[in-house]
C-alpha cells in the first residue's frame, strides 16, 4: 500500500500572517486599521510662546467581508461497500466504523485544502498589497470576484531594480539596502529577504557576494543553506546589506492550479523584504442551522464543521467552513521586487 505524500505549505501564513486572539471576529465583517509612521521633528519655539501643539496622527480603518470557503465531501452507501484505501490496515470494521474513519479522513483533507488557500491568500496579499478571490457557484462555474486592497490610488510596496542581479551591472546589495530603507522610513523593521527559487540559486553565483563573503576582515554574513520545517522552504543564510542583517529564505512552495498545473506560490525570480508578523490572518463568524436543529447558530472560530444527512437517499455530507482574510498590520510592511534575475 502506497500513497503519495504531498507537502503542506503554510510558511507564509505561519511566519507573516499569524492569528491572534483578537483576530477572530464575532461579526460577518472584519476590521483592519493602520496608520503611517511619524517622521516629523519637534519645532523650535520662540521665547515667551510656551509651546507648539502637536497634531494627532490620523489612521485608517477599513471594513472587509471575508470570502467564504466551504469544501465538502459526500459519503454514500457505495463508498462504504467499496474497499477503501488502506482497508487492510483496519480489518473487521463495521460499516459504522468505516463511515466514521472515512469522514475523519475527509475532515483532515478538507482542512489541508483550506490551509493551502490561506497560504495563497497570504502570498497574494504580500505580492499585490491586495487579494482578488474568485468565487464559484459550483465546481466549474465562476461567480463574482471579491477584491480587497490595502491602499488608495497607487500602492507603495514595490521596488524596481535597475539591472538584474545576475548581470554584470547588477547591484544586489544596493537594491536590497534601498528596499530596507523604504521600510525604515515608515518605522517598520526589515528582517527577512524572501527569494524565489531562481533568485536564490543565482545569489550564490554573484561575484560580489562571493567576494565579500571571502573577505575575512569584514563581517558581511554567511551563506549556509539548510532545510526548514516547511517543505519547499530553506534558510540560505544571513547577509549584511548596509547594516541591515537579513535572514535569506529560498521559497519554492507550489500548488496545483485549476488547470492541473504545478504553480509556485511565490515568483521564482522575485524578491521581498519584510519581517515576521507583518500581517495577520483574520476570520469572520459563520452562521448555520446544525443537524437536528431548526434554529440558526453563529460560531466564532477558524473552522466550523457542519454535518448534513439525507435519510431518504442514504447520504451523509460533511462540510468545513471558514471565512479568512489576510491583511497587513501596518501600511505596506513589505517591499516586493519582481524579476530581479533572469
Amino acid at each position: 500500500i502506497a500513497e503519495e505524500i504531498v507537502p503542506e505549505p503554510h510558511f507564509f501564513r505561519d511566519r507573516y500572517f499569524p492569528t491572534e486572539a483578537g483576530d477572530i471576529f464575532a461579526a460577518d465583517k472584519v476590521l483592519t486599521e493602520y496608520r503611517k509612521g511619524d517622521r516629523k521633528m519637534a519645532a523650535f519655539v520662540a521665547p515667551r510662546v510656551g509651546d507648539i501643539p502637536m497634531d494627532r496622527r490620523g489612521y485608517e480603518i477599513r471594513e472587509y467581508q471575508p470570502a467564504y470557503i466551504a469544501p465538502s465531501r459526500i459519503l454514500t452507501l457505495d463508498d462504504l461497500k467499496r474497499r477503501g484505501f488502506g482497508e487492510a490496515l483496519y480489518p473487521g470494521m463495521t460499516q459504522a466504523q468505516r463511515a466514521a474513519a472515512l469522514q475523519l479522513r475527509d475532515m483532515a483533507e478538507m482542512d489541508v485544502r483550506i490551509r493551502r488557500r490561506e497560504e495563497w491568500m497570504a502570498v497574494q496579499t504580500m505580492l499585490e498589497n491586495a487579494c482578488t478571490m474568485q468565487e464559484y457557484v459550483d465546481e466549474k462555474t465562476a461567480g463574482e470576484q471579491n477584491h480587497v486592497q490595502f491602499y488608495d490610488g497607487a500602492s507603495e510596496h514595490t521596488y524596481t531594480v535597475a539591472n538584474k542581479w545576475d548581470s554584470a551591472d547588477g547591484d544586489i546589495f544596493g537594491d536590497v539596502k534601498a528596499m530596507c530603507k523604504l521600510l525604515a522610513r515608515r518605522g517598520l523593521p526589515a528582517v527577512d529577504l524572501i527569494l524565489g527559487s531562481e533568485a536564490a540559486d543565482a545569489i550564490c553565483d554573484i561575484p560580489k557576494v562571493r567576494e565579500l563573503l571571502d573577505n575575512r576582515n569584514m563581517a558581511y554574513g554567511q551563506l549556509d543553506p539548510a532545510l526548514t520545517q516547511y517543505p519547499g522552504v530553506a534558510v540560505v543564510g544571513v547577509l549584511n546589506f548596509g547594516g541591515y542583517r537579513l535572514t535569506i529564505f529560498d521559497v519554492s512552495e507550489s500548488y496545483e492550479n485549476e488547470a492541473g498545473q504545478d504553480t509556485p506560490y511565490f515568483p521564482a525570480t522575485g524578491a521581498m523584504v519584510t519581517a515576521p508578523g507583518c500581517g495577520h490572518m483574520m476570520y469572520g463568524q459563520i452562521t448555520q442551522i446544525d443537524y437536528g436543529s431548526t434554529e440558526f447558530h453563529t460560531y466564532t472560530a477558524k473552522r466550523v464543521p457542519k454535518f448534513i444527512c439525507d435519510q431518504e437517499h442514504d447520504i451523509r455530507k460533511l462540510r468545513l467552513g471558514t471565512r479568512p482574510l489576510a491583511a497587513p498590520k501596518n501600511y505596506c510592511p513589505y517591499i516586493f521586487a519582481a524579476d530581479v534575475v533572469g
